[in-house]
């Protein structure tokens, strides 16, 4: 049967550990200068109808990596950018490639991929779950702390897509989540429950607030976000003043413990949701955490399309 990455709650406890477990490796021999063509004569579609920098270039360099062939397919190339329904899609793609990744807004349009596709579906981004690089910060977090098991970790900004594949996946990880948004700005409610679900489950903390210094008390690891995600930036100058307050600065810095790390996705906005001189302090670790997108796809590609 086939098995595709569409959102966290896809993936177990033991399969996130073994795509870490697989990441670290690869990234080892990568380092290293061992080649690891494990997916030799393989081809990987990949779909975007949202601009991409790390995504793009650490999926196609990924692939050619393992041996096998990225094809970039913008959907403005494609006749699903002129309405041919993304079954029909699905069904033709199938029958070409080994697998697809997709980058999009809609998280039924890479649902119903699946459904109807033969072949391992791999969701890029959608404005509702980024699985791919919360895996790399999961990994991040790892090399630094060595551990993941019983970690703090606080989430500062928009409930949005980083947000709520991140309280899943650490949760699912017997890690203990601070999410701190504007009440306006909370995660899907399915996103909620599913966090108190998880909590419960592993015996972990679920907390949820409207402030940050509340979130970060004591904490491990803290990430953070852009306050407004691709296709809101109308939205730019209303989100300014509804998140004041919920920057990652010096001083919020001083209630978390003095070895956490802090993690953002990139790009980052410097002077809104976190300022340049955190954002230099933690340099190395953030653009670790960029490269390891790399290594930890790589993982997932081996994973699904070996």
């Amino acid at each position: 049967m086939k098995k595709d990455l569409l959102r966290m709650d896809n993936l177990s406890k033991e399969e996130i550990l073994d795509i870490l477990n697989l990441a670290d490796q690869l990234k080892y021999e990568n380092k290293h200068g061992i080649e690891h063509h494990l997916l030799k004569g393989k081809s990987l579609g990949m779909i975007f109808e949202k601009a991409s920098t790390r995504t793009r270039v650490s999926f196609e360099v990924g692939m050619y990596e393992l041996g096998g062939h990225p094809l970039f397919l913008s959907s403005k190339d494609l006749q699903i950018g002129r309405g041919e329904p993304i079954q029909d899609t699905a069904r033709v793609l199938s029958r070409y490639l080994d697998g697809i990744m997709i980058r999009t807004f809609s998280q039924k349009d890479v649902e119903t991929l699946a459904k109807v596709a033969s072949i391992p579906i791999i969701n890029g981004l959608t404005d509702d779950e980024h699985p791919c690089q919360v895996l790399a910060d999961l990994m991040t977090i790892r090399e630094k702390k060595l551990i993941l098991d019983g970690l703090k970790v606080a989430y500062i900004g928009d409930g949005n897509n980083m947000c709520n594949s991140l309280l899943v996946a650490c949760l699912t990880l017997g890690m203990d989540v601070f999410i701190a948004n504007p009440s306006d700005y909370k995660p899907p409610a399915y996103y909620i429950n599913k966090g108190h679900e998880l909590a419960n489950k592993n015996g972990v903390s679920f907390f949820m607030t409207t402030s940050p210094e509340e979130a970060v008390k004591d904490v491990d690891v803290i990430v953070t976000d852009v306050w407004a995600s691709m296709g809101q930036e109308e939205e730019c100058d209303k989100r300014r003043i509804d998140f004041d307050g919920y920057q990652v600065n010096k001083k919020l810095l001083t209630l978390a413990k003095e070895d956490t790390i802090v993690l953002h996705c990139l790009p980052a906005h410097r002077g809104e949701e976190i300022t340049n001189e955190i954002l230099e302090a933690h340099a190395d670790t953030i653009f670790e955490e960029a490269e390891n997108r790399l290594h930890a796809q790589k993982a997932v590609l081996v994973k699904l399309l070996k």
